[in-house]
């Protein structure tokens, strides 16, 4: 028997015996595997999926619940919150966020469709409460629909686009709302028959004359050739939890210490790459620390180990938090006065480092050099009392002098604070999902969606919360969609 390997197609004529037929394989049970599913099936497609562990969820199980979305005039929550949201702002948002690494295309169809595509999430059975809560938050404690998930207020993205919340996130009491996300598309998928097998881990993909006709999955730990007609969709995750990609294209994830993902192993991308697919932006990762628990942390100032400012600090936590990981000596401080210091949140791991009565002895507990910190918080303070922030354009009302002694830094070591990362490279796709060669040809037969393509979240430092979700439920629906037509 042919070698079964993950890092090339397994070939059609070395098949003995195939063990299920189907018109569509989708690879992964997240929300992008379960939305390339309810689609094809949709289209009329026969339709198999296939997870490899023993329930549904992945990476977006573990999320927030949260989904990116604006443009049209805005949505409902938009709307009765006073945002009206046109498609060019959103679009336009979409795009800076991407930064270098932004898929133009991508932002485009995403743009002129989100408005539809959340009508669609609401027929699946997805629940939205419609209201706003203002204010910065990492999620909503209750069931609020509508935040503020990026830098859409802050400076320089506010002078690209006009600011609006576009954070959208699923009724649901407490944090943890991808979990009933994912629960509700896997209710819709098996409402149209998607025949659903658990425990089931893809091996090799299968080719037939430069098409992908099948996968060859491993259940019980038997290998089991799928023959899928029409198309395979892969929806395996990004490669967080696979140290020889990290350490070759995503090094700085090392620094940090909380990965968050579900068995993402890269082996999606590695399937596709074996295929000749590529791989793009794959030193792009997202990671944040909460330093914004509570709010009026973003009043404060952060610096690194030079007494540096870096960072407009009302900007989106996980940019904030991205920038901070390009500074050098493994740690950054957030500089408070009395008017702002609140101890933190627990689980953010932040710890005080110095604390002074004057901006001097600050520096001086942290050891820097004489007249760096301090003289970063003169200028700082001169100019803010003038409501200005000639640096990096920070604005009222989160620009506010800190000249209330006591003063105090805290300390987020990479490390030891809690800084959660994921990653953000995968496969080139287009926007109907197939995997596309380094020529920019689409490989006959597969797809991809989610975390393992690089999609709209592309560019750690312009990240925004619900991006992901947003990416993997839409394109997975692209997927889905083409994959079914074959």
């Amino acid at each position: 028997m042919a070698e079964i390997s993950l890092h090339r197609p397994f070939p059609a004529n070395a098949v003995e015996q195939w063990d299920f037929e189907t018109e569509v394989a989708v690879i992964g049970f997240g929300a992008a595997g379960a939305c390339a599913a309810i689609e094809a099936a949709q289209a009329g497609a026969r339709v198999m999926l296939f997870e490899r562990n023993s329930g549904s969820g992945g990476a977006s199980g573990l999320s927030g619940g949260e989904i990116y979305i604006g443009g049209g005039g805005g949505t409902d929550a938009q709307r009765a919150a006073g945002f009206a949201d046109s498609t060019e702002d959103f679009t336009a948002y979409l795009k800076a966020a991407g930064g270098p690494c932004v898929d133009e295309a991508k932002c485009d169809l995403y743009g002129r469709n989100a408005l539809s595509h959340y009508a669609w999430l609401k027929a699946q059975g997805v629940p939205y409460r419609g209201n706003y809560l203002p204010g910065k938050h990492i999620e909503p404690i209750d069931d609020s629909t509508l935040i503020w998930s990026g830098s859409e207020a802050a400076a320089p993205f506010c002078d690209i686009a006009t600011p609006a919340p576009r954070g959208h996130v699923i009724q649901h009491q407490g944090w943890g709302g991808g979990r009933p996300l994912v629960d509700i598309l896997e209710a819709s998928a098996r409402a149209r028959d998607v025949d659903i097998v658990l425990d089931a881990r893809a091996l090799a993909l299968i080719e037939d004359q430069g098409r992908i006709v099948g996968v060859v999955v491993r259940i019980g730990n038997q290998p089991r050739f799928v023959r899928a007609s029409k198309g395979v969709v892969l929806a395996t995750g990004g490669f967080v939890f696979n140290e020889e990609l990290r350490r070759k294209h995503c090094p700085d994830t090392f620094k940090l210490n909380d990965p968050i993902g579900d068995k993402d192993d890269g082996s999606g991308i590695l399937l596709g790459m074996g295929a000749g697919g590529e791989a793009i932006h794959m030193d792009q990762f997202f990671t944040t620390c909460p330093w914004t628990m509570p709010e009026s942390h973003a009043n404060g100032v952060f610096v690194n180990v030079r007494g540096q400012r870096f960072i407009n600090e009302d900007c989106y936590h996980g940019r904030v938090s991205r920038c901070a990981v390009d500074q050098p000596g493994g740690k950054v401080y957030l500089l408070l006065d009395s008017a702002h210091f609140v101890q933190p949140m627990d689980f953010a791991r932040m710890s005080i480092a110095g604390t002074g009565e004057t901006w001097e002895e600050v520096e001086a507990e942290l050891e820097m050099a004489q007249g760096t910190l301090s003289a970063t918080m003169a200028f700082y303070n001169a100019h803010a009392r003038d409501g200005r922030d000639p640096l990096f354009d920070k604005r009222q009302p989160i620009l506010a002098p800190l000249d209330q002694a006591p003063f105090v830094a805290l300390e987020l070591d990479f490390q030891a604070s809690y800084f959660s990362y994921f990653t953000l490279g995968g496969l080139h796709t287009s926007t109907d999902g197939e995997v596309l060669d380094r020529s920019g040809a689409a490989i006959p037969g597969l797809y991809a969606a989610g975390r393992c393509t690089s999609g709209l979240p592309a560019w750690g430092h312009g990240y925004s919360s619900g991006m992901s979700l947003a990416d993997c439920t839409f394109f997975g629906r692209q997927a889905g969609r083409a994959a079914a037509h074959g």
